[in-house]
């Protein structure tokens, strides 16, 4: 019998010996409340939460500070409290593919987070006007639905909250085997060849350790701790080149910094470069060359360290011919500021050397301490928070010429000279914030770059896409956000957090209402539109959508994937993962 499970009976059975409601209201409520502070989730997206994620968020999970302060009883208490509404499915059987389905080979796939190693997302080809509803899967015990699927042989491979792996048929939606992670899964998976000709799905989760299943039944073929860190996650897809996959690692010690108690900070992002074969670390590259030291004492008298930060956040570019692998930087934690954070690097595939760094935003050290009362552990001088949270996007134009497309939380998208990191061009898209800017990431084809605004917190100017000129960053169109359906609910925003996908004849953008939207490539004008953000007759059970965000529309073979219910950074909750065939 586990742990977990004992804790879970012992809150059960004497939890009322702590109040959890007046625990919450008093450590937790001041950032979980609407409007939401720090990126806390809304209360409506709390209440689904199962009890055992809440408990593992504050005993090992990114509110382990937090919880360091609380007792194992009160931890408890909380956990019972806060999931007092949730009516989360198990992980049965329903759904489950009949021993006769056979998962086809397809002529297109998406594999990874870009569908190719430059990061384009890009599906060349035209695409259907309008699309209709095939199947929908419900995600047992998940409140966020925004792992990405990888298209590839006819299956979907994707990973949700709870740390459950999916392998699903492409047509059907029926599962053909799950595998259990350690923690969550945020990011997509990669399929690759592993040894003697086994096809594996690799993926990292959100205790920054990375796996290698095998495809064909679910099991585990390796597993590897990429970071020590105790606060330290995959959130950015790993890259896949040949036998070796590159991992991106960030951390939620932002989140600890609210803390008083927390010796703030230690985490360096970082690339770890993995042999396949083996399983086994190639090389390791700190995007802060500098090892943290202890500083100054905070205000509690708790000791402080720095230079941190610089998380990974998103899929890197490979540059395959010139062995180059690109990426983009967050903020700093603490002081010293150095020149590396919110920033973009180029790494040597073959070593890990720095090769360029291209800073965006200087001196940006910030974590959710600097909004918390009395601004403990915050550095002085705070900075905006503008990380470069986008996958930077590598593309060539017509006359040879290649172009590193960058979009920054700033609200400004830089087109950069992969060669040395050169500013090319810069054009201002959005407002810019916390929030705001650019968040996840952009689409690009042959000639133009496609960009989601966010800018959440300003409802005046949230949403939108602009198309851009690759060779200039002239503005080229601009879809402006359209009024939300579900306007008047919580976390109900126009904000296109997610990233784009673009083919030959249309974009598609899902943003945080909940709406998936196909608009004309050529002019930005809408053609489709789909209204996520409602109860759905899964394959497997009752599914919610609600927010999309986090992952963008995938295209492979003719049909349609998309995530919704993104019940994090203030967002609507939901469990759905939407499959979709044109409607003629």
């Amino acid at each position: 019998m586990s742990k977990l499970f004992l804790l879970l009976l012992a809150a059960s059975l004497w939890g009322a010996d702590e109040d959890g409601a007046a625990l919450f209201a008093a450590r937790c409520a001041q950032c979980h409340k609407d409007p939401p502070v720090n990126r806390a989730p809304l209360p409506d997206a709390l209440e689904k939460m199962p009890r055992e994620a809440v408990l593992a968020a504050l005993t090992n999970g990114s509110m382990k500070a937090q919880g360091a302060e609380m007792t194992e009883a009160q931890r408890m208490a909380v956990a019972a409290w806060v999931s007092r509404k949730a009516t989360a499915a198990a992980h049965g059987d329903g759904g489950r593919c009949a021993a006769d389905v056979i998962s086809q080979s397809d002529s297109t796939y998406w594999n990874g987070w870009g569908g190719e190693e430059s990061n384009s997302r890009y599906q060349a080809g035209e695409t259907p006007a309008a699309w209709k509803l095939r199947w929908a899967f419900a995600i047992p015990g998940a409140t966020a639905a925004i792992g990405q699927p990888a298209v590839v042989g006819g299956r979907l491979y994707f990973g949700s909250m709870d740390g459950m792996v999916y392998a699903v048929d492409a047509a059907t939606g029926c599962w053909f085997w799950k595998f259990k992670a350690r923690s969550a899964l945020r990011s997509p998976i990669v399929i690759g060849t592993v040894g003697h000709a086994r096809h594996a799905a690799l993926f990292g989760d959100t205790q920054a350790w990375v796996y290698a299943v095998n495809v064909k039944d679910g099991s585990l073929v390796w597993q590897l701790h990429a970071d020590e860190h105790r606060l330290a996650r995959v959130t950015g897809a790993p890259k896949l080149s040949g036998s070796r996959l590159y991992v991106p690692v960030s951390s939620v010690e932002e989140v600890a910094g609210a803390s008083p108690k927390y010796e703030c900070c230690t985490f360096r992002g970082s690339v770890v470069a993995i042999d396949i074969e083996s399983g086994k670390q190639v090389w390791k590259t700190y995007t802060i060359a500098e090892p943290p030291s202890p500083g100054k004492k905070n205000t509690a008298g708790v000791q402080q360290h720095g230079p941190a930060g610089a998380a990974v956040w998103s899929s890197p570019a490979l540059d395959v011919a010139r062995r180059t692998l690109y990426l983009g930087t967050g903020n700093g934690y603490a002081d010293p500021p150095v020149k590396t954070t919110n920033a973009v690097l180029a790494l040597d595939m073959d070593s890990g050397a720095i090769r360029w760094s291209k800073q965006l935003t200087e001196a940006d050290r910030w974590h959710m301490g600097c909004n918390a009362p009395g601004e403990p552990n915050c550095p002085q001088n705070p900075g905006p928070d503008f990380d470069i949270g986008a996958a930077p996007i590598l593309r060539t134009l017509p006359d040879g010429r290649r172009v590193l497309l960058v979009g920054s939380k700033s609200g400004v998208a830089y087109g950069l000279d992969p060669a040395d990191g050169r500013t090319l061009w810069q054009t201002r898209v959005a407002e810019g914030g916390m929030l705001g800017g650019i968040q996840w990431g952009m689409a690009a084809d042959a000639g133009r770059v496609y960009i989601g605004v966010s800018d959440v917190h300003n409802p005046a100017k949230a949403g939108g896409v602009v198309a851009l000129r690759l060779n200039n960053g002239e503005r080229l169109w601009h879809a402006a956000p359209v009024k939300p359906a579900c306007e008047g609910k919580r976390g109900c925003t126009a904000a296109v957090m997610a990233p784009l996908t673009v083919t030959d004849t249309a974009v598609f953008a899902a943003s945080m209402d909940g709406m998936l939207r196909v608009l004309d490539r050529a002019t930005g004008k809408p053609v489709w539109s789909f209204d996520t953000n409602r109860p759905f007759d899964a394959v497997n059970g009752k599914g919610h959508g609600g927010s999309i965000s986090g992952s963008g529309a995938v295209l492979a073979n003719g049909m349609l994937f998309v995530n919704s219910g993104y019940g994090i950074l203030g967002g609507m909750p939901g469990n759905v993962l939407l499959a979709f065939t044109p409607s003629n």
